[in-house]
C-alpha cells in the first residue's frame, strides 16, 4: 500500500489546533492591531476559498496528487504555486493578531511543516504532469504572490 501523506495531514491540524490553543492565551495585541488581523484573517479565508473553489474536484489535504486530478493553473494559481497555504498562513495569522498572540507562534510553525510539504507536493506533481516544471519558473512564488 502506497503511503499518501498522511503524516504531513495528521501534523498540520496538530499544528492547527496548536494556533487555536495560542488565541486563548494572553496577552491581546492593541486595538488597531486587532484591526489590521481581522482585515488580513478576511483576505487570507478569501484567497483560501478562491483556491478551493478554483481546484475543484483536484482538491486533497495529502501532498501526492488525487488519481483523477487535473493540473490546476489559472485563478490564484497563477500568482502562487499553493495559495491555500498562503490563504491559510494569513488567516492564521490575522485571527492571531486579532484575538490571540500566542497563536502567532504556532502559526510559525505551521508555515515551516507548509514549507516542506510543498516542497514534497511540488515534486509529486512534476512526477505526474510534465508541464509542472515550466509552471514553476512561470509562477515563481510558492505560497503568496509577490512575497514568499
Amino acid at each position: 500500500m502506497t503511503d499518501h501523506g498522511g503524516g504531513w495531514v495528521a501534523a498540520q491540524f496538530a499544528l492547527m489546533a496548536v494556533v487555536a490553543a495560542g488565541w486563548v492565551l494572553p496577552p491581546r495585541a492593541p486595538q488597531p492591531v486587532r484591526v489590521a488581523g481581522t482585515v488580513l484573517a478576511v483576505a487570507g479565508l478569501f484567497l483560501v476559498v478562491w483556491s478551493y473553489r478554483t481546484l475543484g474536484p483536484s482538491f486533497s489535504s495529502f501532498p501526492a496528487p488525487r488519481g483523477d486530478a487535473k493540473l490546476v493553473m489559472d485563478g490564484p494559481f497563477g500568482l502562487a504555486r499553493h495559495p491555500i497555504y498562503g490563504g491559510g498562513l494569513t488567516l492564521f495569522a490575522g485571527i492571531s493578531l486579532a484575538v490571540g498572540l500566542w497563536g502567532l507562534a504556532g502559526t510559525a510553525a505551521l508555515a515551516v511543516l507548509w514549507w516542506y510539504k510543498a516542497r514534497l507536493e511540488e515534486r509529486l506533481l512534476a512526477e505526474r504532469y510534465p508541464g509542472y516544471g515550466v509552471y514553476m519558473q512561470k509562477v515563481r512564488r510558492r505560497f503568496l504572490p509577490g512575497l514568499i
